[in-house]
């Protein structure tokens, strides 16, 4: 009794472990008009917002510092859901401001960009 007990709650916690994917997250939803918060993000540069490479920013005048995008408030200006199932979305700053001196606006995948901190919703 206590073996098949065991093999139970055994097959409850695997099925239950397994069944967690990137699918089953559940994310806010977002529309043209909303305002975001730039967070940090994992790698020294951020993966899933566009941002241009420095050596562009810095020949189009601008400063390549990510650092200092930290914080700054967005707002979404457009939602596209590509063939592939990815929602991309344009952003610029509250502010009117240009990041980097440069970039009025710039695009993100906004899945990987929330789940992986780069764009949280406020």
């Amino acid at each position: 009794m206590k073996q098949l007990l065991f093999v139970v709650l055994m097959w409850v916690a695997t099925v239950s472990v397994n069944g967690q994917n990137d699918k089953d997250v559940i994310l806010p939803e977002v529309k043209v008009g909303d305002v975001l918060e730039i967070g940090r993000p994992n790698a020294p540069v951020y993966k899933h917002i566009d941002f241009p490479k420095p050596n562009f920013i810095i020949k189009r005048g601008g400063i390549a510092n990510y650092k200092r995008v930290e914080g700054n408030k967005v707002v979404v200006t457009l939602i596209k859901e590509k063939k592939d199932g990815t929602v991309q979305v344009k952003i610029k700053k509250v502010d009117g401001g240009k990041f980097f001196k440069s970039q009025t606006v710039v695009s993100a995948d906004l899945k990987k960009a929330l789940q992986s901190g780069e764009l949280r919703v406020l």
